[in-house]
């Protein structure tokens, strides 16, 4: 039996190291996840409301160590790996709160001698595969709105972070249902010949642009539906009356939270020229604020970057902008703290020109690119010059404006007034390479069911 290692990205140390899935214990799972499919469709919607219940309550208690194991797998701070620990509770339970109502029969008009109906039914067997960055959260998106439905979950997590599947079917297991939610770890060319297999009735993928190509190349052959979250390069606009400094300090956290590795996180601002230099004198404190350091310790609040070739990658970047003509005011190095860590520093480029790669594509990195526009026209069309479109976010105390972009800009999510958030309540989507479907809200049931059509006629 093959094993896979993880190491801590701030001690260099090995993280965790476990067992792949070989193929006789895959087929296990997948017949389990059939017969689990089976057993969900037969609960009754309470029932399995109950049922997630009890797993978030096994999952909660471990919160702890769930935690430290997201720190030392990626390197999130302590501090916020708790947080999302908190976050996907908050998911978890909104997504019970409304699945009653969400999966219940539409009935149509009545209409003499005939009951018409339109049933949500379960799809089966769900095969999610969430992404490293925020692991629990783009897990939860998935695993406990496909239970509620009545499906099976196949958890694979990204090879950043397998523990995280284990913590998800030792909820479950521990609620009494061992094969609601299987964990298991297998390549990225086992991964995409599982998408190919007949056992599998739905995939769900978040992470890149061209890992969302392969999965859904190996669906090819089959009339498989593939959900797809595959990141951002989410622009913020900070208008002419915007409040300064509120504005700054939300977009410079929602830049640098997390390392900046968010796909929802804002990578490129555009500013009003005529509040630009006070948006850019109280951005560059706030950057250089950040500290860096072993992610366990409180008083860390820049983590070290997960994976091991990205720094570097992060480093090309800012120089591909600053030879185009953007002016580095802060950060963009890689660097070490006390000889340990792959740490890149929190960084501000100002002046950043269109054509960089920094405004094209997604840095997944603490860097923010600034660039003064002179209109709200201006900021529109270069915001929707991009191939992504996961989320924007326009800052002003007009809310008309914030109406009139929101309905030009071609993105999943518009945002005024705030940015890198995500309310349970409402879609979760992107549009063009950010990825197709939805997750959370009413909406992200849809996918995890099929229609059947209930046509009786009640007397011959």
């Amino acid at each position: 039996m093959t094993t896979h290692t993880v190491d801590n990205p701030y001690t260099g140390e090995t993280a965790c190291t476990v067992e792949t899935t070989d193929d006789a214990a895959l087929t296990r799972v997948l017949e389990g996840a059939r017969e689990a499919a089976n057993d969900l469709a037969r609960l009754g919607i309470e029932e399995r409301i109950a049922l997630c219940d009890r797993a978030l309550a096994k999952l909660e208690a471990r919160a702890d160590e769930i935690a430290a194991d997201i720190t030392r797998q990626m390197g999130k701070p302590l501090s916020q790996a708790r947080g999302e620990v908190g976050g996907t509770a908050g998911r978890w339970r909104h997504m019970q709160e409304i699945a009653k109502e969400s999966l219940a029969d539409i009935v149509l008009p009545p209409k003499d001698g005939f009951e018409r109906r339109i049933a949500k039914t379960p799809i089966g067997v769900v095969l999610d595969l969430p992404a490293w960055n925020y692991p629990l959260l783009t897990a939860v998106n998935a695993v406990v709105p496909a239970v509620l439905a009545g499906n099976a979950v196949v958890l694979k997590h990204a090879p950043r972070t397998p523990l995280c599947a284990e913590h998800f079917a030792r909820a479950f297991a521990e609620a009494g249902a061992p094969r609601a939610v299987a964990a298991i770890f297998v390549d990225y060319e086992r991964t995409e010949r599982l998408v190919a297999d007949a056992r599998i009735d739905h995939v769900l993928f978040t992470g890149s642009v061209h890992g969302g190509h392969r999965i859904q190349a190996a669906a090819k052959d089959r009339f498989l539906h593939v959900g797809l979250e595959l990141g951002g390069n989410d622009p913020a606009y900070a208008a002419e009356d915007c409040d300064v400094e509120k504005t700054v300090e939300n977009i410079v956290d929602g830049a640098i939270y997390n390392a900046g590795q968010s796909c929802c996180a804002v990578e490129r601002v555009y500013v009003h020229r005529s509040v630009y230099d006070r948006f850019v004198a109280a951005a560059e404190p706030l950057v250089r604020a950040y500290v860096m350091g072993d992610p366990t310790d409180e008083k860390t609040t820049l983590g070290p970057i997960a994976q091991p070739w990205h720094p570097k990658e992060l480093e090309a970047l800012v120089a591909d902008a600053t030879q185009k003509g953007a002016k580095l005011v802060a950060g963009g190095k890689a660097v070490s703290v006390g000889g340990k860590g792959r740490f890149f520093e929190a960084t501000i480029l100002t002046g950043v020109p269109q054509e960089a790669d920094l405004m094209q594509k997604e840095s997944f990195g603490p860097i923010l690119a600034i660039a003064p526009v002179s209109s709200d026209d201006e900021a529109l069309e270069k915001m929707n010059a991009s191939r992504l479109g996961l989320t924007a976010s326009v800052w002003t105390r007009d809310r008309e404006r914030a109406e009139r972009m929101a309905r030009a800009l071609e993105f999943g999510t518009v945002y005024m007034n705030r940015c890198d958030a995500l309310d349970p309540a409402l879609p979760w989507t992107g549009v063009k390479d950010s990825g197709r479907g939805v997750t959370l809200s009413a909406l992200g049931f849809d996918a995890l069911t099929r229609p059947k059509a209930i046509h009786f006629r009640l007397a011959l």
